[in-house]
């Protein structure tokens, strides 16, 4: 494989000076005085051996990457998919690059992407933290790192925080199904202390308890495959045949619940309805359609790039810091309506 080229080869290329091609390369040709003829010889050569600048070299000249680290909890979901997308083409506008990866909610494997991202000397930070980082995102914060976390937070740590009312969000989604004559409805749920997971599960319970009925609740741990998911799914409907609704605390418990539920054989929504939080984009596509709490994704994104632009551009202290709460809404679809 041929050596990149470098600054220094092309300089010796051209028997030019280093610093001249240094100038060139880095827009700055016309401050420094160089002549058109320079300036033109230096880019039609850098463009005919396809050079490429050493970005770890150029941000310690110029003490900036413009590429902002973010980390997800699993990129293939859908909802971390748009949201990763949407915060890319917004980064861009400001003239900054997304390099984005999945934690896999493993916290050794986040602390492990925090140092490479810190190794790249990103200028800033997006995460979607995942429980056991809390002493990385404070490292970060004493560093003065510009940081965004969103989704979920953590209560003691003042960071800028991208936020939905998730109990809000699960307290209007139950009550929409105790509206609709529903009485037994299970909430199957995450085991897990993430802040998201906690206020919806809260916001299930004070919806059911205000109505005097009985909370079903169903805990599954994160790193179970989509097959047990179904099969801890499908063991728990069998074990509670009085249920006639679920609601599903994520998008991806929801696509498992819903095929546990067609082997169980059990139809949507007369013989048990189903409510999903996190709208997937084939849910209205189901047949019948799938009830969901939607987050504003486009409104998530462009507020995690401003308040993280802002924080680029000024230094923000503690008192500074946001923490935006976004509002979701409840679509309402067939599984959730009893014919």
């Amino acid at each position: 494989m041929q050596k990149r080229k470098s600054i220094n080869d092309i300089a010796k290329d051209l028997n030019v000076a280093i610093s001249t091609v240094s100038a060139v390369l880095n827009g700055k040709a016309e401050e420094r005085r160089i002549s058109t003829g320079m300036t033109k010889k230096v880019l039609e050569y850098a463009e005919k051996i396809g050079y490429q600048p050493n970005m770890i070299a150029r941000s310690l000249r110029t003490g900036k990457s413009n590429i902002i680290g973010m980390l997800v909890e699993d990129i293939s979901d859908p909802f971390f998919a748009s949201i990763a997308r949407l915060v890319e083409k917004n980064a861009a506008l400001h003239n900054y690059k997304l390099f984005y990866s999945s934690t896999e909610n493993n916290a050794s494997k986040a602390k492990g992407l925090i140092r490479a991202f810190r190794d790249q000397q990103v200028d800033a930070y997006i995460i979607a933290p995942t429980p056991g980082i809390e002493k990385e995102i404070q490292l970060l914060l004493n560093e003065k790192a510009p940081l965004v976390l969103f989704d979920r937070f953590f209560p003691n740590i003042p960071t800028n925080n991208i936020v939905v009312d998730n109990f809000g969000g699960a307290l209007n989604a139950t009550n929409h199904l105790l509206k609709n004559g529903y009485k037994n409805i299970a909430f199957i749920t995450l085991r897990s202390k993430q802040k998201q997971m906690t206020d919806r599960l809260e916001g299930y319970i004070e919806a059911v308890n205000q109505q005097l009925k009985p909370a079903y609740i169903n805990q599954i741990d994160y790193l179970f495959s989509e097959e047990i998911l179904q099969e801890k799914i499908e063991q728990y409907i069998n074990k509670n045949p009085q249920l006639d609704a679920i609601f599903f605390a994520t998008n991806y418990l929801a696509i498992s619940g819903l095929r546990a539920l067609k082997k169980i054989g059990l139809k949507i929504p007369n013989e048990v309805a189903v409510l999903g939080f996190d709208d997937n984009t084939h849910f209205n596509l189901f047949t019948p359609s799938i009830t969901s709490v939607a987050q504003p994704i486009e409104k998530i994104s462009e507020e995690i790039v401003r308040v993280l632009i802002k924080n680029i551009q000024h230094n923000i202290s503690e008192s500074d810091r946001e923490n935006v709460v976004l509002q979701t809404e409840l679509i309402v679809r067939e599984s959730s309506v009893k014919l």
